[in-house]
C-alpha cells in the first residue's frame, strides 16, 4: 500500500524557512583566524643567553683565529721543492757543504732546517746525525702545533659552558614560576626555557667549530711529519752512499 506525501502550503513554508536558516548559519560561521608568523633575529636570540654568551663568543673568535693562522703556517710548511734534495746531493758529492747550507737557509722550510742541522753534523757518527735531525724535527712539529691545545680545550669546554647556562636558566625559570604562584602562565615557563636553551646551542656550535678545526690541523701536521720523515730518510741514504 503506497502512502503519498502531500505538501501543503504550510509545509513548504516551514521547509523554506529551515533551508534559509541553514544557509544563514553556514554563512555566519566565524572566519579562520590568520596565522601571524613571528621571527626572532639571531642577534636578539644571542642577547637572551645572558652573561655566559660573552665567554662563548670569545672562545669562538679565538678558535677561528687559531684555525686561520695555523692553516696558513702549516700549508707553507707543507710546500716543498722537488729539486731541493737533488741539489743537496750534488753539493754533498762535490764537497760544497757551505753551498748546501746556504741553500737550506734560502729555502727556510721545516725540512730544510732539518737538512741544515744534519749537514752541520757531517763527519760525526751516523747515529749522532740521526738523533740531531730527529730532535730538530720534534721542535718543528711542536712549533706547528701551537694553539692546538686551546682548540682541544674549547671543543670540550664550550658545550659544558652552554649546559651550565641552560641549567642556570632553568633554575631561574622555575624560580619565576614559584614566585608568581597561581598567576604563572605557560608563556612564563616557555620563555624561560627557550632563553636557557640559547646557551646550549651556542656552546655546541662553538664546540663543533673547535673540534673540526682541531682535527683538520692535526691531519695537516701529520702530513708535514710524513714529509719530514721522507726528507730525513732521503738525507740519511745520501750520507750512507759510497764516496
Amino acid at each position: 500500500m503506497l502512502t503519498l506525501a502531500i505538501q501543503t502550503p504550510d509545509t513548504v513554508e516551514v521547509m523554506n524557512e529551515f533551508a534559509a536558516d541553514t544557509v544563514a548559519a553556514a554563512v555566519q560561521q566565524p572566519p579562520v583566524p590568520e596565522v601571524v608568523e613571528t621571527s626572532l633575529p639571531i642577534w636578539d636570540l644571542c642577547m637572551q643567553g645572558g652573561v655566559l654568551m660573552i665567554p662563548l663568543l670569545l672562545l669562538s673568535l679565538i678558535s677561528i683565529y687559531i684555525l686561520i693562522e695555523r692553516a696558513i703556517v702549516i700549508n707553507r710548511a707543507a710546500r716543498h721543492d722537488e729539486t731541493f734534495m737533488k741539489r743537496i746531493k750534488d753539493y754533498v758529492h762535490e764537497g760544497e757543504i757551505e753551498s748546501a747550507m746556504n741553500l737550506c737557509k734560502k729555502d727556510n722550510s721545516p725540512y730544510a732546517r732539518l737538512i741544515a742541522k744534519g749537514l752541520s753534523r757531517i763527519g760525526r757518527p751516523m747515529q749522532d746525525v740521526l738523533v740531531t735531525i730527529e730532535n730538530t724535527g720534534n721542535i718543528e712539529v711542536a712549533n706547528l702545533g701551537k694553539g692546538l691545545p686551546w682548540l682541544a680545550t674549547t671543543a670540550a669546554g664550550a658545550p659544558m659552558l652552554g649546559f651550565l647556562g641552560t641549567v642556570i636558566g632553568m633554575v631561574q625559570a622555575f624560580f619565576d614560576i614559584a614566585s608568581q604562584g597561581n598567576a604563572a602562565s605557560i608563556s612564563t615557563f616557555a620563555g624561560g626555557i627557550y632563553t636557557a636553551l640559547v646557551t646550549t646551542v651556542a656552546g655546541l656550535v662553538v664546540g663543533v667549530i673547535a673540534m673540526f678545526a682541531y682535527n683538520y690541523l692535526v691531519a695537516r701536521i701529520n702530513h708535514v711529519m710524513n714529509l719530514l720523515e721522507a726528507k730525513t730518510m732521503e738525507f740519511m741514504d745520501l750520507l750512507n752512499e759510497p764516496a
